[in-house]
C-alpha cells in the first residue's frame, strides 16, 4: 500500500435525501453535528434511475448554501445523455464541482438501461462534456460488485472507469480489512495512481446490516455475525460490539496508510461521531 500513502488523509460523511420534513430536520442536526470535523466533503446519494432527483438537488443545493462542501451521487443507468447533462449544468451553475459517478441501478419496472450502460461511460461522458470542471470519485468494490461474472472482470470495470476519468474512488462497504489491502495491490501492480478511500458502514442494527449487505455484495465474517446473532435483540450490545469492530477496523486501515474513511451514516451522527472520538482524529 505504498501509493496510498502519500495522499493525506480525508474524511467525508454520506447522507441520503430526505423524504419528509422530519427527516429534513434530522438531517440538519446531523450535518451540523458531524461538520465540527471539517469533512471534505458530504455527499448525497442518488435514488434508483434518478427517482430522488429533485430531492438530491434540493439537499445538495442547501448544504452548498450553508456553506459545507458538497458531493452530489449521480447515476446513469436509465438516463439520457440529455437529462445528464442538464443536471451537470445546473450543479456547474451552482458551483457544486464535485461528484459521484455511478452506474446505479434500474427501478423496479424499467426494462431499458437508457443511453448509459456502465460508470465508466458517464466518467467518460462528463470529461468529454466538462473537461477537468468536476472533480469525479467512483465506486470500487474490494469484496466485487454482485453482478460480476469474475473478479478479474470486477477489476477491469474499475479500471476503465479510473481510466475514462476518475480523480478518486470510495469503496463499497467492508470489514476485512485484508480485501482492501488486496485490492489496493492490483490497483499498484498495474499502476492506477488514485485515492481508494474505504467506505466504512457502522453497526448499528443486525438485521439492516445484514440487509445492505446481502443487497451490495459485502460480507460480513462469519465471526461478527454469529457474535451478533448471539445478542438476540439486545440492542445496546450490537451497538457496542458493533463500535469495537468498525474502530478496529478504521485503525488498521489508517495505519496501512488508507487515504482516509467515507462514514455510510443512514443520517445518523451518533455513531460516525463515537468512531471519530475514538479514533482521536
Amino acid at each position: 500500500m505504498q501509493s496510498q500513502k502519500k495522499f493525506p488523509p480525508t474524511f467525508s460523511f454520506e447522507f441520503f435525501p430526505p423524504q419528509t420534513e422530519e427527516g429534513q430536520q434530522k438531517l440538519r442536526a446531523t450535518r451540523i453535528q458531524l461538520a465540527q470535523f471539517c469533512p471534505k466533503f458530504f455527499s448525497v446519494t442518488f435514488g434508483a434511475g434518478g427517482s430522488t432527483r429533485d430531492r438530491t438537488l434540493a439537499t445538495v443545493l442547501e448544504i452548498q448554501a450553508e456553506g459545507y462542501p458538497v458531493a452530489p451521487h449521480l447515476s446513469c443507468i436509465g438516463s439520457t445523455r440529455e437529462n445528464i447533462r442538464n443536471i451537470l449544468e445546473t450543479y456547474r451553475t451552482h458551483g457544486v464541482t464535485h461528484l459521484v459517478a455511478l452506474r446505479g441501478d434500474l427501478p423496479s419496472g424499467m426494462a431499458q438501461a437508457g443511453e448509459f450502460r456502465y460508470a465508466n461511460e458517464l466518467v467518460a461522458f462528463i470529461r468529454k462534456e466538462f473537461a477537468d470542471i468536476f472533480q469525479i470519485e467512483v465506486a470500487a468494490y474490494p469484496e466485487y460488485h454482485p453482478h460480476t461474472r469474475s473478479a478479474q472482470e470486477d477489476f477491469a470495470n474499475f479500471r476503465r472507469k479510473v481510466e475514462a476519468g476518475a480523480s478518486a474512488a470510495i469503496t463499497q462497504f467492508f470489514y476485512n480489512a485484508d480485501a482492501y489491502f488486496h485490492f489496493i495491490d492490483m490497483c499498484e501492480r498495474i499502476n492506477l495512481d488514485i485515492p481508494v478511500v474505504p467506505g466504512i458502514m457502522p453497526i448499528g442494527n443486525f438485521s439492516q446490516l445484514t440487509r445492505f449487505a446481502d443487497s451490495c455484495g459485502a460480507e460480513i465474517p462469519r465471526w461478527i455475525r454469529r457474535k451478533m446473532e448471539g445478542f438476540g435483540d439486545d440492542t445496546a450490545s450490537i451497538q457496542a460490539f458493533g463500535l469495537d469492530v468498525v474502530t478496529a477496523l478504521c485503525n488498521r486501515l489508517l495505519e496501512a496508510g488508507a487515504p482516509g474513511l467515507h462514514f455510510y451514516t443512514l443520517n445518523s451522527a451518533v455513531l460516525s461521531t463515537k468512531i471519530w472520538q475514538r479514533l482521536s482524529l
